[in-house]
Formats: structure tokens, C-alpha cells, sequence
């Protein structure tokens, strides 16, 4: 089971760095906005699969502090991109 852990560890860190990829070189910049809210979301996930591993229960009360965070970030930036905000 560990294993299987790990080995989803390193898939979604290679899948984290190709959305960064995404970000930087979106065509425009919605693109960049759902490849960011993409890697807010594999880095929770990771964050839950490392509290797993090290049998560490306060690492979720990260993922839901880094969720909030996120949650709230994606909120204010559609807020802004739907009042014509900068593009």
C-alpha cells in the first residue's frame, strides 16, 4: 500500500510541473487561472497523501487551511476578471 502511495506521489508532482508548464505558457489567461486552481488542487491532494505516509494527522489541517486559501483566492480573481479587471 505504501508503494502504491509513492508511486501516486511522484505521478502528481510530474503532473503539478506540467501544469505549471501550462501556466506559464497558457495562450491566454483563463488558461492560466484553471492551470493554477489545477495545481492548488494535486497540491492538497499531496499534502493528504504525505500525511498518510508519515501518519501525521495536523498535515490535513494544512490541506484544508491551503484549500480555504485557494477557494478564496479563485473567488476574488473571477471577481475580477468578470469586472474587467486586468487580463
Amino acid at each position: 500500500m505504501v508503494q502504491m502511495v509513492e508511486l501516486a506521489i511522484i505521478f502528481l508532482a510530474c503532473t503539478v510541473l506540467l501544469c505549471m508548464i501550462r501556466a506559464i505558457k497558457g495562450p491566454n489567461t483563463a488558461d492560466r487561472i484553471i492551470a493554477i486552481n489545477v495545481v492548488s488542487t494535486k497540491i492538497i491532494v499531496l499534502i493528504s497523501f504525505v500525511s498518510f505516509l508519515l501518519e501525521e494527522t495536523y498535515f490535513i489541517d494544512v490541506a484544508l487551511t491551503y484549500a480555504l486559501i485557494s477557494f478564496i483566492t479563485s473567488i476574488v480573481v473571477a471577481q475580477t476578471m468578470s469586472s474587467g479587471g486586468p487580463s
